[in-house]
């Protein structure tokens, strides 16, 4: 139930958007870096947006009345009962999360209508980072000890993975549907792995990722080729904040177990947007051209080079991240030793890529 009704609310929300996107100034030109044929709504964004919020809201009035409410608890699931007021002790915290992620989402519907400086983007996105690292104390939990460099490396974190979701929006369904499998591989993680000293899983982060998951499914209705509206910057860069604070919300051995290991998940399951933002900077710098200018030299452009029609290297990246998913859920349940086999498999994989990447690059150098 906790995917459905930002799935309704987002594909609702985005008929009257496709229809306004003119009037609102949300069009994507045809550019040369761009493989749409047409001009096409970039409002995606807006309908994510609505879909997580408004679902949160809902949920919110629902849980404060409830607490006070024996008829209706009495129609309540017995389970659920005992945790109406953790999840209200919770929602201030949300809702800073939630209005954090609004500020990026106004930043990229100004920079859909209009654009906006490279560098005042990402000074935005790092005071928005940093806000929720230091003032609202969610950080990495990666055994180091330093608390400078793991708030450090967290607000590093959230800005590297806005970026990523925002530089893999570039064909149709693409980032959406990547960030969808991300979404559902972690929220099986947080239901798998309890709470410290609990036995109860981890309801809040999951819920959280249930609901962007919904989110994005009500959008992909709208993005599956040939796409009727995109998720633009504002839905990428929500979508790409959501998913890194859910990661640092979350814990990743909480059954007392020594694994390790298991913070390495988020660095798993994200490992295809990753390699295309590391590779895509890698392709620019060495050409000598701008960071910030987009091009075709992304991993799904690669794909299409080697052969591949867009809807085949969409199904390819989907895969890849699948496979990175299933590997992460099984990461966090394994020992010291499974866990070497598993990552294993994740940088077979990867390597994989890069051979197959590779005669590509060749033939470009020939």
């Amino acid at each position: 139930m906790t995917v459905v009704p930002p799935m309704v609310i987002c594909v609702l929300v985005l008929y009257p958007v496709r229809w306004f996107a003119v009037w609102l100034g949300l069009m994507a030109p045809m550019s040369g870096h761009s493989t749409h044929t047409r001009v096409t709504p970039l409002g995606g964004g807006i309908g994510i947006w609505m879909g997580i919020v408004g679902t949160f809201a809902i949920g919110t009035l629902a849980v404060a009345f409830a607490r006070h409410a024996p008829e209706w608890q009495a129609r309540m699931p017995a389970a659920m009962v005992p945790l109406l007021n953790g999840v209200w002790s919770k929602a201030g915290q949300l809702w800073a999360v939630l209005g954090a992620g609004t500020v990026l989402a106004i930043l990229g519907v100004t920079d859909d209508r209009r654009g906006v400086n490279e560098w005042v983007r990402l000074a935005i996105e790092f005071a928005v980072a940093a806000f929720v690292v230091y003032a609202l104390d969610f950080g990495l939990t990666a055994f180091i000890g330093v608390a400078w460099l793991t708030n450090l490396l967290s607000v590093i974190w959230i800005v590297g993975l806005i970026n990523s979701f925002n530089m893999l929006d570039n064909m149709d369904g693409l980032s959406g549907g990547v960030a969808a499998i991300i979404a559902a591989t972690m929220a099986v993680v947080m239901l798998m792995t309890p709470d410290p000293g609990t036995s109860r899983p981890q309801f809040f982060v999951a819920a959280l990722l249930l609901v962007v998951l919904g989110a994005l499914l009500g959008f992909l209705w709208h993005n599956r080729p040939p796409a009727k509206i995109f998720m633009g910057d504002a839905g990428s860069y929500l979508v790409g904040y959501l998913i890194a604070i859910s990661m640092l919300m979350a814990t990743f051995s909480g059954d007392g177990q020594a694994r390790p290991h298991a913070v390495l998940a988020p660095l798993c399951v994200m490992a295809v947007p990753l390699y295309d933002m590391i590779t895509v900077l890698w392709i620019r710098a060495r050409e000598g051209r701008s960071l910030f200018v987009g091009d075709r030299s992304h991993f799904s452009h690669r794909l299409v080079d080697l052969g591949l029609s867009r809807t085949q290297a969409v199904l390819t990246i989907y895969l890849v991240t699948g496979t990175c998913g299933l590997a992460a859920i099984v990461l966090t349940q394994v020992s010291v030793i499974q866990a070497v086999m598993v990552l294993g498999i994740v940088a077979c994989m990867l390597l994989l890529v890069v051979i197959l990447e590779s005669t590509g690059w060749q033939k470009d150098d020939e």
